[in-house]
């Protein structure tokens, strides 16, 4: 992530090929990493007490992937599951060896998805070995050895060996190419719904997030920056604070920040706030939601717009057709909103540069550190820790360089890199803001003829990986709408395209990406469809899905669940909705009231997702429960706002979350059809707001179409 056509190091990572979980490679960590323990393949160091070490190449930001990925592995090599522990894999050491352990990119939900054939492989290599080298021991056939629990067991004899004594042995054999793995039919820890392997340090408090991390001779850092994006830094009076309380250093970092290095933290940032700065807020200083909301309105009618999916003639269909309904909704900009803000710390010296960070993509938290310090790759040295919230927003890495660039000026000493709340805030990647123009054709009998959905607003490809665009085109912003996703292929004649109109607020991937906005846009659609039809709203979409068997499916469990025949308790109106994203299936049913004065009460979301192939059902489970508090903070409360230039939101004040009086009931369905590998931590995010809202109408009779809810009277109409 990141602009990695400027970045030569990171466009050298990007394209660097990985290979299939580096099967034949063979070699040894530092002494601290291994311990007392051997490496036996790459994913494993088994110790002589039977304790695994599970080596993790994706980042854990709350979502379990470190949990599921280990019970990959283990499930693999048999290992006893309760001697397990988990090593996230230093990036560097990633690097030296050719990426042996793949992409550290942790986002799009893929963490489990794509991880999945090279480490399952890392685990059987092992397993194999360990019987071989048992087999040697005994001089016996390998075929007569089996293993189980850490122990390998020769059967005609009943000889047993644990792990941890032939481990040494089992290091020292070829890493097998292609080693045979098990048939889900056979798991035993893959599959279930385990504990975490993170939760107790993190109830004990003994998991350090690299905001926690404490170093001798540490200096603290605060950052100011522009608050006009495009703006620069113009002048600041450091002579004003230099004898405030702990200061040490005010230093400019690039053309838009300075920062104050002090004792402590709350030292740098009080200093900093003191401090005359002057900026020059460049040619964006009058931009403002007003204007953006206008400059996007204009391309819902605009004659050029990229196609990204389209069959038939959906223009002829809706201007023949016997009854023509058109609406216009719109979505705001969002910041993640991430519990721990954006920090690291950093250390350069004449041996290079050493960062402790939080990432969601270790390869670019190296690239962006080697080039802030001017130093090779192999220079640079990553400790990767836990994130405190990661939503796509630290897959960015813009708090690394600044690290690195204030490090870079007090040589020898580690400097903590922390922004403050407001800066978080002000300065993030945000999920886009679009409008979107719906129009259909019904036909005499209430039948679609035709479907136009017209996407305006900002391309993240266009703004942080233009490199990626196809053919002036953002392939990214047609999530859930494309081919093999869009749920409604029944419709005749389609045609769903977005007309690029990009602003100067940056904008990346918020967790789920383009599905929040395009499942509001088509779902709630699809629902005022029914009505005009004078359908039932789950009759209408089975009709239209009839080409769709799997979304169908995932849809129908949902309302099977929620009981969507059976009559509602008084004052209660219900909403569905379905979507396709991240290679997963889901679909919800809210159950929601609206009082007399217009007061909303969620009571219950029934949530369905197919992602084919469940490791973990209560991670799952736990995933599509966060999920919807996520995507309930954006549909009830959240947006940022722009004025003069700026965001205007600065704090949790200003971008209210949900809180836990928001919170309904979640009820998870996992219809695992198998056969694939889908997400699960975004794809039922885009199911939060569109079975709400819809609800909503049922309740009142009133259309919501821009978000948030809390600008909206939802007194009945």
């Amino acid at each position: 992530m990141g602009k990695i056509e400027n970045l030569g190091r990171r466009a050298f990572l990007a394209t660097a090929s990985a290979t299939a979980g580096g099967m034949s490679l063979s070699w040894s960590f530092p002494a601290d990493a291994a311990a007392a323990g051997v490496e036996v393949g790459i994913w494993a160091v088994i110790h002589p007490d039977d304790t695994v070490v599970i080596r993790i190449a994706r980042s854990e930001m709350g979502q379990g992937t470190l949990t599921g990925l280990a019970q990959l592995v283990a499930e693999e090599l048999d290992c006893k599951w309760s001697k397990v522990k988990t090593e996230y894999i230093a990036p560097e050491i990633n690097f030296a060896k050719n990426r042996a352990w793949g992409d550290m990119s942790t986002g799009g939900s893929r963490g489990i998805r794509t991880s999945v054939p090279y480490v399952q492989k890392g685990g059987a290599a092992a397993k194999a070995m360990l019987i071989a080298a048992a087999a040697a021991k005994w001089n016996v056939p390998v075929a007569e050895c089996s293993s189980a629990d850490s122990v390998i067991t020769h059967k005609p004899s009943g000889r047993r060996l644990r792990y941890g004594e032939v481990a040494e042995a089992a290091s020292k054999l070829p890493v097998p190419a292609d080693p045979a793995l098990k048939p889900q039919a056979e798991w035993k820890i893959a599959g279930k719904g385990v504990k975490r392997l993170d939760t107790v340090e993190k109830l004990s408090g003994r998991l350090v997030y690299a905001i926690d991390v404490k170093l001798p001779d540490m200096l603290n850092a605060a950052i100011a920056q522009c608050p006009v994006f495009g703006g620069k830094l113009k002048s600041f009076n450091a002579d004003k604070i230099k004898a405030m309380p702990g200061v040490r250093h005010v230093l400019r970092v690039d053309d838009v920040s300075v920062a104050v290095v002090a004792d402590k933290w709350y030292q740098a940032k009080t200093a900093l706030a003191a401090m005359p700065i002057e900026w020059d807020e460049g040619p964006n200083a009058k931009v403002s939601s007003a204007s953006i909301a206008a400059f996007l309105k204009e391309g819902l009618d605009a004659p050029q717009a990229g196609v990204g999916h389209k069959y038939g003639d959906a223009a002829g269909a809706i201007a023949g057709a016997a009854k023509k309904v058109e609406a216009v909704y719109a979505t705001p900009f969002l910041n993640h909103a991430t519990l721990e803000p954006q920090n690291c710390t950093a250390k350069v010296s004449d041996d290079g540069v050493e960062i402790w960070v939080g990432s969601q993509n270790g390869d670019a938290s190296l690239a962006a550190a080697a080039e802030a310090g001017g130093v090779k790759l192999s220079q640079v040295k990553v400790h990767k820790h836990h994130l405190g919230g990661g939503f796509g927003r630290r897959g960015q890495q813009d708090y690394v360089r600044q690290a690195v660039l204030i490090a870079k000026q007090v040589p020898g000493k580690p400097i903590k890199l922390i922004w403050s709340r407001e800066e978080d805030m002000e300065h993030g990647y945000y999920r886009p803001i679009t409008q979107a123009k719906m129009s259909a054709g019904l036909d005499a009998q209430g039948n679609v003829t035709g479907l136009h959905m017209r996407i305006s607003g900002q391309s993240i490809l266009a703004y942080l990986l233009p490199s990626r665009m196809e053919n002036g085109v953002d392939p990214v912003q047609f999530q859930g709408l494309i081919p093999s996703e869009f749920g409604y292929l029944a419709i005749p004649n389609l045609l769903v395209d977005h007309a690029m109109r990009n602003t100067h607020v940056p904008v990346g991937f918020w967790r789920g990406v383009n599905v929040n906005q395009n499942a509001v846009y088509l779902e709630c659609f699809i629902d005022e469809l029914a009505h005009a039809a004078g359908k039932d709203p789950l009759a209408f979409r089975r009709q239209l899905m009839a080409k769709n068997p799997k979304q169908l499916a995932v849809l129908n469990a949902a309302c099977a669940k929620a009981g969507y025949d059976k009559p509602l308790p008084k004052g209660v109106f219900r909403g569905i909705c379905q979507y396709t994203g991240f290679g997963s299936y889901t679909a919800s049913v809210a159950e929601v009231s609206v009082s007399a004065k217009g007061e909303l009460k969620i009571h219950r979301i029934v949530a369905a997702t197919d992602c084919g192939i469940a490791v973990n059902p209560d991670q799952i489970a736990a995933q599509v429960e966060g999920s919807f508090a996520y995507g309930l903070s954006a549909a009830l409360y959240s947006e940022c706002t722009i004025e003069n230039g700026r965001v205007v939101q600065s704090n949790f004040d200003s971008y209210e979350v949900a809180r836990m009086a928001d919170m309904p009931k979640v009820e998870t369905v996992i219809v695992a059809s198998g056969g694939f590998w889908g997400g699960v931590g975004e794809p039922t995010i885009a199911v939060a707001a569109p079975a709400v809202l819809n609800a909503i109408f049922a309740a009142t009779g009133k259309r919501v179409r821009s978000l948030p809810l809390k600008h909206h009277d939802l007194k009945k109409a």
